[in-house]
């Protein structure tokens, strides 16, 4: 079953407003096994909505319509449904009488604007008369067209509790069963993601596609099928020709991010995890203190900015400093085994380095960044050269500093 989704509102084409309605429309009817033929956003011109409603009702199984149901002189919605089916504009009369209780609670004014609401096409069935959200049905020429406030709240919530609902009774029959993963990707770049799944024999019916978010490459599988049992072996086989070639570069999938992972793990592990960090000022620890329940697994760190911290706070010797410079092997290797003792962790995690745009040098330039992780069992240091102004080198460095501990604790 094929739907169209059709945004309206001069806010939406300004740019003013970003449409969140219809990614969340689409997300859910795709969910729900639907094919989403197309999605548009045009401004609260009658003649346009009017030309873009009747062209999808010629090519769809259902229409999702959001925004200008609204009460002002610009909520054209209604206006424009009403001259391009040919039905005329009524009163209906349970919703008027609403507005009319609502009204004499709070005053004795006379209806006036709110009036608007109530005036509906021809055919119109209201979806929650009971509520203040507007939203109506109706049915032309065999195709059912939803109408939707697009206040996101109301919109989200009346398509989830009405339009979803009605929609199963009219193309039971023709929903796909649908199976959806987002494998999520770090330190492999998108043409080498591209490369390894490009030697994969995937059925045609496997439909594959590439993301960059950036610091990480997001690769989505999607099956649909008629027959649940023949979609679910395909994607069951997928999955796992996909984790063969992309390995321990996937770190989690669909809504998973690097830090949850990284929590979950050290839970599993009993383990528990202190950070020393110079170069992202704090962004490591505000990141797994994120995830609900991190004080399980993560006692704290030392932003040491200024050497000083770093030989008051973490015990750096300040000869290393003086030797070996602040961004160094030695002085993250240092900073690691001083967080790792001074709090009494499990592992200890630091990061040094050179964010720019200014402070790089011939021998460390811009983006030359040590991380350093301590354990009981031995220390180690990785040196990484990054690419890209101040903030990504940060986000660069804090993902990579937590993929290191990802990676030792998937080998422990």
């Amino acid at each position: 079953m094929r739907v169209e989704i059709i945004a309206i509102g001069d806010e939406l084409t300004s740019g003013r407003i970003l449409n969140t309605t219809s990614g969340f429309a689409a997300r859910q009817l795709f969910e729900a096994g639907y094919e989403i033929y197309a999605m548009h956003t045009i401004g609260d011109t009658p003649a346009l909505i009017g030309e873009a409603l009747k062209r999808a009702i010629e090519r769809v199984d259902a229409v999702l319509v959001t925004g200008g149901l609204g009460m002002t002189d610009d909520d054209l919605t209604n206006e424009a449904v009403s001259m391009a089916l040919n039905r005329p504009t009524m009163p209906n009369l349970e919703v008027l009488a609403n507005i009319r209780r609502h009204l004499d609670s709070i005053t004795s004014a006379p209806v006036g604007q709110l009036e608007k609401l109530a005036w509906l096409p021809e055919g119109a069935e209201v979806l929650n008369p009971g509520s203040r959200m507007a939203g109506y049905m109706l049915v032309h020429d065999g195709t059912p067209v939803y109408f939707l406030p697009g206040v996101p709240r109301q919109m989200k919530q009346l398509l989830v509790e009405h339009v979803l609902p009605s929609l199963a009774t009219w193309g039971n029959d023709h929903k796909l069963s649908t199976y959806q993963r987002i494998f999520r990707i770090f330190n492999l770049p998108e043409a080498e993601v591209n490369r390894r799944i490009n030697t994969l024999d995937l059925n045609k019916a496997a439909h594959i596609g590439y993301y960059p978010v950036f610091p990480e490459v997001h690769l989505s599988l999607t099956i649909r099928d008629r027959e649940a049992e023949n979609a679910e072996k395909l994607f069951t086989s997928c999955k796992k020709a996909i984790d063969t070639v992309l390995g321990d570069a996937i770190y989690g999938h669909d809504r998973d991010d690097m830090e949850t992972i990284v929590g979950q793990l050290l839970h599993e592990h009993n383990l528990q995890l202190a950070v020393g960090e110079s170069c992202t000022g704090g962004l490591i620890a505000q990141r797994i203190t994120n995830v609900p329940g991190s004080s399980r697994y993560f006692l704290g760190g030392v932003v040491s900015y200024a050497n000083s911290l770093k030989t008051a706070y973490l015990g750096v010797d300040q000869r290393l400093i003086d030797q070996h410079g602040a961004v160094s092997r030695e002085v993250a290797e240092a900073m690691a085994s001083g967080v790792l003792m001074k709090s009494g962790a499990d592992i200890g995690l630091a990061v040094t380095g050179i964010a720019g745009p200014e402070g790089g040098t011939e021998e460390k330039p811009v983006g030359t960044v040590y991380v350093g992780i301590a354990t009981p069992g031995g220390n180690w240091v990785s040196k990484f050269q990054f690419d890209g102004d101040r903030q990504q080198i940060r986000e660069m460095t804090a993902q990579t500093a937590l993929d290191l501990v990802r990676k030792y604790l998937l080998q422990s």
